[in-house]
């Protein structure tokens, strides 16, 4: 990975994170300073909860792919270390799906009328969950590379033995 694109990826995943640390930020400050500019009524209270919940997992995901990305850089992320921070992918994708079901099931005594809404976005959560189950199949890709890294450096230590 080519130093360019590991500093525009950095650059991306740092313009991110603030935003969503910025967000957070005013989002607790309204609920705990009780100035809310909005008629503060439960449904909206819990999305904001559910909004800070979510970008939480998108902190953690981002965390994980900024390691991973120094690994790749690195040479290093065809080792044991790598899979910690995949499954810290695994799991906050996992979690924004949990959030998104928690929006759905909060929206969806206001979609009585159009029960349509509230099956697209169940649908999107199941869409997300593929998201999850994408990267565990490249974390086994992954598991698979790590596992012929090994062999192909035993086989090296056993020809440097016989010549």
């Amino acid at each position: 990975m080519g130093k360019l694109t590991v500093r525009a990826l950095r650059a991306v995943l740092a313009v991110v994170l603030g935003g969503t640390v910025l967000v957070q930020a005013m989002m607790v400050w309204t609920l705990v300073s009780g100035n809310d500019p909005e008629d503060g009524t439960l449904p909206l209270t819990a999305f904001r909860l559910i909004t800070i919940l979510g970008m939480a997992s998108a902190q953690v995901a981002l965390g994980c792919v900024w390691r991973l990305v120094t690994m790749v850089r690195r040479g290093t992320v065809f080792s044991d270390a790598a899979f910690r921070y995949v499954d810290g992918v695994i799991g906050a994708i996992v979690a924004a799906a949990l959030v998104w079901f928690a929006v759905t099931a909060v929206n969806a005594p206001g979609q009585r009328d159009d029960p349509g809404v509230t099956v697209i976005m169940a649908g999107i959560g199941v869409a997300i969950l593929g998201v999850a189950l994408i990267v565990l199949v490249l974390r086994m890709l992954l598991a698979q590379a790590v596992a012929r890294d090994v062999e192909a450096a035993q086989m090296q230590a056993e020809l440097d033995e016989v010549i």
